[in-house]
């Protein structure tokens, strides 16, 4: 894999700027002034997809998703990325069965159960769902429960349960 030199990394640095300021727009100016042969590089993927989740951008999102998945499958990025985009293509099924390989890959990364326990809950799959909330907050306890308290994808396993797991403090 070709190294980005200038002023292609200058570039991706600028873009991660522009995305850090919360202009997608911007960031992805940046990112169309690198060099055409070094746009498939993985960095310059990875913050692609995160520019199309940002913009809302879901079909694309996906499909830079899907060829870091391929291209880095050791990195979570790619994984989490494309089941989201999925899930809010309306494709929930779809970003459970492509997110769940990854959670044998990925222990430590808290978000995946997470999202698995979202797509649950928004499939009606209540008792999988607490079980995979149960099962982020093993990982990261305070991350999880701080995603979950007013995560709308968890709505339908509140209303199960008359509220949350929690109190609000």
């Amino acid at each position: 894999m070709k190294k980005l030199k200038h002023p292609d990394h200058f570039h991706l640095l600028a873009a991660q700027g522009w995305l850090e300021l919360g202009n997608h727009l911007e960031a992805n100016e940046e990112l169309e002034k690198i060099s055409p042969e070094l746009r498939a590089h993985p960095l310059v993927l990875e913050l692609r997809c995160e520019i199309y989740g940002r913009a809302k951008l879901w079909p694309s999102c996906v499909e830079v998703a899907d060829a870091l998945v391929r291209i880095r499958p050791k990195k979570s990025m790619g994984w989490i990325q494309r089941s989201f985009a999925l899930h809010e293509l309306k494709r929930t099924q779809e970003a459970f069965d492509s997110l769940l390989p990854a959670v044998d890959k990925f222990p430590d990364i808290w978000t995946i159960p997470y999202n698995l326990a979202c797509y649950c809950a928004q499939l009606n799959r209540l008792d999988d769902s607490k079980g995979w909330l149960e099962k982020a907050m093993v990982i990261d306890e305070k991350a999880a429960q701080k995603a979950a308290i007013d995560d709308p994808d968890l709505k339908p396993l509140w209303d199960g349960m008359s509220g949350t797991m929690w109190r609000r403090e």
